[in-house]
């Protein structure tokens, strides 16, 4: 009795240590960097490249400036008055950028003064700004058009901290950001298979990422594109695990089990 007594107190403890807590394995990012003894930084080549075609729901901050101060004017209070239908304004995030920007209808078209309704959908920034700025010379030389993507949505949904839908007032992020801003992913967040859905002009893209090596510094998914839903799943271990020893937890267990052997030990003489 006594040998079994011990024997189940032995088993009792090493499972509960073994499904108990969450391995740095799972829990560190960049590992696996590939840095050599001699050496104190290392380099990931990954070049930012913003070619994000603009889809409906984006919103544009567009600035026209010209030498002309009347031509000048009325676009500052154009852009500072725009609540026309295809440039409406929205009540979330910052009511600024909204109500100096121009939201890409249904149709893919804003409407600008001077130029009416342009299709910019499927177009980049950098295509945008040169369409309207041929639109504009044609009414009014030297000038310079601005276009800048106006809000960066981003949806992170998983085990973050404070999953939700947040807005970038800049032209891009990248993944580590993102998590900065949902408070960082928890200890039961599987880094190894994080996943990144992407809005294309045909549907839905899911690509998956492991933020735990080094080499996602040079994956092309590192930097996010608006409207981009990142999800993380939780590790298995959840489900009845810790993410470090609960040792009370442990202690508490073993109590209970050798009270009980004691128990049966003394009324099975």
């Amino acid at each position: 009795m006594r040998r079994l007594f011990k024997s189940v107190l032995f088993v009792a403890v090493v499972v509960s240590i073994m499904t108990s807590c969450v391995s740095q394995k799972k829990i560190l990012y960049l590992q696996k960097e590939q840095m050599a003894d001699s050496v104190t930084s290392i380099e990931y080549m990954n070049k930012r490249s913003f070619d994000y075609k603009v889809q409906p729901g984006d919103n544009l901050y567009i600035r026209v400036s010209s030498l002309d101060k009347s031509f000048n004017e009325f676009f500052n209070m154009s852009n500072s008055n725009n609540m026309s239908s295809g440039s409406g304004g929205n009540s979330s995030g910052n009511p600024a950028i909204y109500l100096n920007g121009f939201t890409v209808s249904d149709e893919g078209l804003i409407d600008f003064p001077y130029a009416g309704k342009i299709y910019v959908k499927d177009l980049t920034i950098d295509e945008i700004q040169q369409k309207i700025q041929n639109i504009i010379g044609e009414f009014q030389k030297e000038t310079i058009v601005y276009v800048k993507l106006g809000v960066f949505n981003l949806t992170i949904l998983g085990e973050v901290a404070r999953p939700g839908q947040y807005q970038v007032y800049q032209s891009d992020i990248n993944l580590f950001q993102a998590l900065a801003l949902a408070g960082n992913a928890t200890d039961f967040a599987n880094k190894r298979n994080v996943k990144i859905i992407h809005q294309t002009t045909e549907g839905s893209q899911i690509v998956r990422v492991n933020m735990n090596n080094a080499d996602i510094l040079e994956n092309p998914e590192y930097f996010l594109k608006p409207n981009d839903i990142i999800y993380i799943e939780p590790l298995g271990i959840k489900r009845y695990g810790f993410t470090s020893i609960p040792y009370s937890t442990i202690f508490s267990a073993a109590s209970l089990l050798i009270t009980v052997l004691t128990f049966f030990m003394y009324t099975s003489k």
